[in-house]
């Protein structure tokens, strides 16, 4: 046994069921690094991050630099003595960071890498229409994602999977597989490999709201893994009306007639909404139009007219 002690950084909900299962099996976290408390809502109010509550909670001590190369900064990090650092949805860390605990600093990734490097590995797999996705630890390096891999396990991607509820398995299968990792390396018995070249290999870059339009010219079928793959954030958009329409659940209506240029809408019955795709129809279950509140479409327009 290595008598670990380890740094935990991560910042949003996702980081938490990994940095609770590590305190939860007496694991010697020694601090967790967390980023800046910044001003939230309309009064603008300082909200701290989920890590760093669960970190006031259980009395841990947190680090929020602002500027990770920052020599003050690194020689704090140096006194905790860290021997293992574990990164869990945090930013990219410089060498001096990430090289300086001997046993290395590993990250948690939800995809199977090398597929999927980037920002958002769980909304990409949606939009693209993977049965399959999963979660891996590895050793960083200086390109991010790239490390050797130690651990990875697979999980099946549903017909019903939004990025939410994926997002959800994920966040505990990841922290399942955070504390295999420490075991393995404080027992000395982790072996990591490197990471295989793939032509086929998917990006998986950050998501912004520009990118979140919907193109209407697409099949039913991509249109509604996109509309999947963003709900419920960043969220699938179009424009009703001149106004910005959220999208958060559809359904393929397959031999509709109705509707025949990509983009058109119909209301049926007061209790329907359809879009025309480049073949079937794409039916609106549940949306937030512009000004209103997120609610089912029978509701919506139970009290609206399009």
């Amino acid at each position: 046994m290595r008598d670990l002690k380890i740094v935990f950084m991560g910042t949003p909900e996702f980081a938490v069921p990994s940095l609770n299962i590590l305190i939860e099996n007496n694991c010697n976290v020694v601090a967790c690094i967390t980023a800046v408390d910044k001003p939230k809502g309309r009064g603008q109010k300082l909200a701290i991050s989920p890590v760093k509550q669960f970190c006031i909670k259980h009395k841990i001590p947190v680090l929020q630099p602002t500027n990770l190369k920052n020599p003050e900064f690194v020689e704090t990090l140096k006194a905790y003595g860290a021997n293992l650092q574990v990164v869990v949805a945090f930013r990219m860390l410089p060498e001096v960071v990430w090289n300086m605990p001997v046993y290395g600093t590993f990250n948690l990734h939800a995809s199977m890498l090398p597929d999927y490097r980037g920002a958002a590995p769980i909304n990409w797999a949606i939009i693209n229409g993977e049965s399959k996705t999963g979660v891996t630890t590895f050793f960083l390096d200086k390109e991010i994602d790239t490390g050797q891999i130690i651990l990875q396990e697979e999980e099946n991607i549903m017909p019903d999977d939004d990025a939410g509820s994926l997002y959800e398995r994920l966040k505990i299968r990841g922290a399942q597989l955070v504390l295999k990792t420490v075991k393995l390396i404080d027992a000395g018995q982790h072996i990591a490999h490197p990471q295989k070249p793939d032509e086929n290999l998917h990006a998986a870059p950050k998501i912004f709201k520009e990118d979140c339009q919907i193109t209407w010219h697409l099949p039913a079928k991509k249109i509604h893994d996109f509309v999947r793959g963003l709900s419920p954030f960043p969220t699938a958009w179009t424009e009703v009306n001149g106004k910005i329409c959220k999208i958060y659940k559809t359904a393929i209506v397959e031999n509709h007639t109705g509707l025949d240029t990509p983009g058109n809408f119909m209301v049926e019955d007061n209790k329907a909404l359809y879009f025309k795709s480049n073949d079937d129809l794409v039916q609106i279950l549940e949306l937030q139009m512009e000004g209103k509140k997120r609610m089912n479409v029978i509701d919506f327009l139970r009290g609206n007219k399009l």
